[in-house]
């Protein structure tokens, strides 16, 4: 520069602006400059300072914000994703991500970033914001980008870091809260039911299961969710709430999903609510039992019995205390969920159980609406409190003494060789009055003696003949001579 220049531009800032005047002395002096500049000529400037660097710079870098909690930072070979805007010293914008509305995606240290942003990046957490001013010489030099960057600028990137992770990292659990009691935890196979809130690492939610006020129900180890969703969700316990991070190779990937960016790290925060493995029976624990304790409950039999039915959460579903009754069945008879059918064998009157009935052998993938969730395991708190001996298996109706050898005709009052319905009904409520017979307890005494009725009226006409009339071990023995 010429000398005048030279002490001119001392101790300017970017964006200052002065007016120079430069007698001739300090400039072409007595020559000038043929055809532009006549000798002994005073020069005015009017300077606008747009960049400035030193050969001996390095990349500056401002944190104006940082997250309280950075439990990891950037490092070299780390895939990041952050926003940034792009200006020169002066302020002037040449590029914006969040113009674009889409982060930039790159890995850092290893060169596919200019140097002073390699090196700008460093040690950032998730969240944090900086500003990363960069010399031309660790940025696009003299040539500049041939596009928006002119040579020898200096740039400055307004940066805030959304995501970091390593090609080589698994998934990361943090326990956040165990329940004292674990009789078991989730393996490969079992179906679990939990609730979840999905965030990115900023802490943005893409999804929640508490929004749709339902569990999101899957096997887990067999490839039913995303692989880093597989592994976090072995080696849980029922009530348990853990956060799990999923790095993008073990999440949706470069492409993402849904409001899910590519190239985004996962976090789920998840309560299980409750697994089972398809394999899974009743389990049954005795929690008191008589010292007299010999008959036991069988197929057949009628029980009376308390209950308190809840989730594996302990989520109240019903209970006969709260409705001042009890809960009556026969046994076997499929009046309640084949899981009760099976907690309630081998009961004595008194004795209280708890039985744990896994899904299938409850209400199955449908649940009942508005009552007990799909794919629940239920809990059922059970006190057996009356049992009255049913009948031997395929019978309605017993004698409890020797049968009469003219029974049609006791049964015929009018001896009319025809017995029609109403006649039937009063001789076996009359045997059941006097103790001679015994119907299957629990069934309804109408129901039960039509459908004796019906199995003797062989041609239907509503009237049972002399010779339609058989007792059922007859019936038993001419099937079986028949074979």
């Amino acid at each position: 520069l010429i000398a005048g220049m030279d002490k001119a531009l001392v101790g300017m800032c970017v964006n200052e602006r002065r007016l120079v005047k430069i007698p001739p002395k300090l400039a072409y002096g007595s020559e000038g400059v043929s055809g532009v500049i006549p000798p002994n000529a005073v020069l005015h400037f009017d300077v606008l300072l747009i960049d400035l660097w030193n050969s001996e710079d390095e990349v500056q870098v401002q944190t104006y914000f940082k997250p309280e909690k950075c439990p990891r930072t950037v490092q070299v070979s780390d895939f990041v994703r952050y926003h940034y805007n792009g200006t020169f010293l002066d302020g002037t914008l040449f590029d914006s991500s969040h113009n674009r509305m889409r982060t930039y995606d790159t890995y850092v240290g290893i060169g596919w970033l200019i140097p002073g942003m390699d090196q700008g990046l460093l040690g950032m957490c998730v969240g944090e914001k900086r500003i990363i001013t960069i010399p031309p010489f660790l940025a696009y030099g003299e040539e500049g980008d041939g596009k928006d960057i002119p040579g020898q600028a200096s740039l400055v990137f307004d940066v805030v870091l959304l995501d970091l992770h390593n090609p080589k990292d698994g998934i990361a659990i943090e326990n956040q809260q165990v329940p004292e009691s674990c009789e078991r935890r989730s393996q490969a196979g079992d179906f679990l039911r939990y609730h979840y809130n999905g965030t990115l690492l900023d802490g943005t939610l893409f999804d929640s299961s508490y929004s749709r006020n339902r569990t999101y129900d899957t096997y887990v180890g067999r490839g039913y969710v995303i692989a880093g969703m597989d592994e976090g969700l072995l080696g849980v316990c029922t009530g348990e709430k853990r956060r799990i991070i999923i790095p993008p190779h073990l999440g949706y990937g470069e492409e993402g999903r849904g409001k899910i960016p590519g190239s985004a790290v996962l976090v789920f925060d998840i309560h299980v609510v409750d697994f089972h493995n398809p394999s899974d029976s009743v389990s049954i624990t005795v929690n008191y039992k008589p010292s007299n304790c010999t008959v036991l409950s069988k197929k057949g039999d009628y029980l009376k019995y308390h209950y308190n039915a809840s989730l594996l959460d302990g989520t109240l579903l019903d209970s006969t205390h709260s409705l001042g009754k009890t809960y009556n069945i026969v046994l076997g008879s499929g009046q309640v969920v084949v899981g009760m059918d099976m907690g309630l064998q081998d009961m004595c009157v008194g004795e209280r159980r708890t039985v744990v009935i896994p899904p299938h052998l409850g209400y199955g993938e449908d649940g009942v609406e508005g009552e007990v969730p799909g794919s629940a395991v239920l809990v059922f708190d059970i006190e057996l409190l009356e049992l009255v001996s049913g009948l031997p298996e395929g019978y309605m109706f017993v004698w409890n003494g020797e049968v009469s050898p003219n029974l049609f005709e006791e049964i015929d009052q009018n001896h009319d060789g025809e017995v029609l319905l109403e006649e039937f009904s009063e001789y076996i409520q009359a045997q059941v009055d006097s103790g001679k017979g015994k119907l299957a307890p629990g069934f309804d005494f109408e129901k039960i003696v039509k459908n004796m009725f019906t199995n003797q009226d062989r041609d239907g006409n509503g009237k049972v003949t002399a010779e339609e009339f058989k007792l059922k071990d007859q019936e038993a023995k001419e099937e079986h001579d028949e074979l």
